[in-house]
């Protein structure tokens, strides 16, 4: 047996000791009342409710046993989905500790990964880390949350090896997505600034195998093509110094967009620049070509929760008390019933505001409190100043603060923020007629990332038929008589959507010209390993 939260083992004897104190106090109380009334009251009230306070102090202990969530045993369990095989292969070396992005590469790595893994939800995930050499850190598996604990804990340290092998973690993606039986077609996202260390030829060799053996390879650079210095950062996190040579010289490093496109031209795959706005948005479009089948796994998970364990032997022991001493333990309960109730909170100040239709100074709440911090709450406040200033009729500032909403790890939170952000484009294509064609393919481009989430979302079909309604219908005719204005663009409304028309664009046309053409190249029987370079190269530490 664990517990989830130990350090709450110290509030076990406080509990105990404070109901057993109160119900002590209690007992001397009603004693010393029914002695006052009359004699013979008072030994009746000493004669009853010996055990109260044992029977109460028992309670409170379990009590605080429970708060400690207390795990035990083990559980199996079998997970099913239509799936595709996706093996994230992430770069630890030391460049990418270079701070040219946001909080670093890695950090950057880390967070496009978790994106995608949360979009590709049903599909079977398996993580490699590498640096001067690969390492499996997970198989391909359903359970996203063993991948997003081994994201959590992505560190140069964990290589025994500095330097980048980009060759071994192309060959190992190989051998764990050529193992799998199960689910669908098959794909390696790698995630590196390309500072390859190994030569050239090895890593085009590995991409060329991984071509013929049918795997879709998608190359997603990070950080600067501008070379930065790699800090050095203590356990508190304060700069130290720089990475240096073994000769003293300061290190600089920089993408390698070089090898990185030369990598993904020869795997047949796509490389995702850096410049894209939304990287894992686009890896996401390139992995829905791919087909998906069903697959299944079961698995063992240990360490199953026994905190209702104590709560029902609490439970028993104030109905046994009920039984006895009913009024004491009708308190407790009307106590702990009372304080349950408590939980309804005083609504926060912006959305006050956007009740009473103050969307502007909504906006400027709802920044501020964005502005303070990371995480999900500040992706909420961003989406929730988009929407207010999107009410008030500022569109450009709404998409500003819905795009930062949109990078947020929630899908429910990223669909919406980008669903809004493709309706205020959309309305500024109609306010702003010169802008109209750049405006539109925005709102375009945003409502399809949209549907990559929420596939079925009528509302933003509808839309994106409306930003694509220029591409896709022949110019008006120049006779007389004018056409009727374009039906306006749908958002929170329950109007009935129109069923979308049908009709390709460029991108998807070329998406499905390249998933046939993988499709069709033959499979050529694996080259015998290459022979290690007999001259000694020079060993490259990040």
């Amino acid at each position: 047996m664990r517990f989830e939260a130990p350090f709450l083992l110290i509030l076990l004897p406080v509990i105990a000791a404070t109901i057993g104190i109160l119900a002590w106090w209690g007992r001397r109380a009603r004693v010393r009342l029914a002695q006052a009334w009359s004699a013979a009251l008072g030994l009746d009230a000493i004669g009853h409710g010996r055990h109260t306070v044992l029977w109460l102090t028992a309670a409170g202990g379990l009590i605080g046993l429970g708060l400690a969530a207390p795990r035990g045993g083990v559980v199996e369990q079998e997970a099913s989905a239509r799936s595709l095989n996706l093996v994230f292969a992430i770069d630890i070396s030391r460049s990418m500790l270079a701070e040219d992005v946001s909080p670093n590469r890695l950090g950057r790595a880390v967070q496009e990964a978790r994106r995608l893994s949360q979009d590709l939800a049903e599909d079977r995930v398996g993580l490699i880390g590498f640096a001067g050499h690969s390492y499996i850190l997970t198989p391909l598996t359903l359970d996203h949350a063993a991948v997003d604990l081994y994201l959590s804990a992505l560190d140069p340290d964990l290589a025994s090896e500095g330097g980048t092998h980009l060759a071994a973690a192309l060959q190992q993606g190989r051998q764990v997505l050529g193992a799998s039986l199960d689910g669908g077609d098959r794909a390696l996202v790698v995630i590196t600034d390309g500072e390859a260390h190994d030569t050239l030829d090895a890593s085009v060799a590995a991409a060329q195998r991984l071509r013929d053996d049918g795997i879709m390879v998608v190359v997603v650079g990070v950080g600067g093509n501008t070379p930065v210095r790699i800090p050095l950062r203590d356990a508190t996190g304060r700069l130290s110094g720089y990475q240096l040579t073994p000769e003293g010289e300061t290190i600089e490093t920089a993408r390698q967009d070089g090898v990185l496109r030369r990598i993904a031209q020869v795997a047949g795959g796509v490389y995702v620049s850096p410049d894209v706005v939304n990287q894992s948005g686009a890896v996401s479009r390139v992995l829905g070509d791919l087909a998906r089948r069903p697959s299944s796994e079961r698995r063992m998970r240990d360490r199953r929760p026994l905190a209702w364990v104590t709560a029902l032997l609490a439970g028993l022991i104030l109905l046994g008390h009920t039984v006895t001493r009913r009024g004491t333990a009708l308190v407790v309960l009307a106590l702990v019933s009372w304080v349950g109730g408590l939980k309804a909170q005083r609504p926060a100040k912006g959305v006050t505001q956007s009740d009473r239709g103050d969307f502007n100074r909504a906006e400027v709440t709802f920044r501020r409190h964005a502005s303070r911090g990371g995480g999900p709450s500040s992706d909420t406040a961003w989406y929730n100043a988009g929407t207010a200033a999107l009410n008030a009729g500022r569109l450009a500032d709404a998409r500003e603060a819905l795009d930062r909403a949109a990078r947020s790890l929630d899908p429910d939170l990223r669909f919406r923020a980008l669903y809004n952000v493709g309706v205020a484009a959309l309305l500024d294509a109609q306010r702003l007629p010169k802008a109209r064609d750049s405006l539109e393919r925005v709102a375009a481009a945003r409502l399809r990332e949209a549907l990559l989430i929420r596939p079925g979302a009528e509302r933003a079909k509808w839309n994106l038929e409306l930003a694509m309604r220029h591409w896709k219908q022949p110019p008006p005719p120049t006779g007389g008589g004018g056409n009727p204005p374009p039906p306006p663009p749908r958002g929170d409304g329950e109007d009935k959507p129109q069923p979308q028309a049908g009709g390709l664009s460029p991108a998807e046309a070329e998406a499905i010209l390249s998933s046939v053409e993988r499709g069709e190249t033959a499979t050529r029987a694996e080259q015998a390993q290459r022979r290690r370079n007999a001259q000694a190269r020079v060993v490259k530490d990040w």
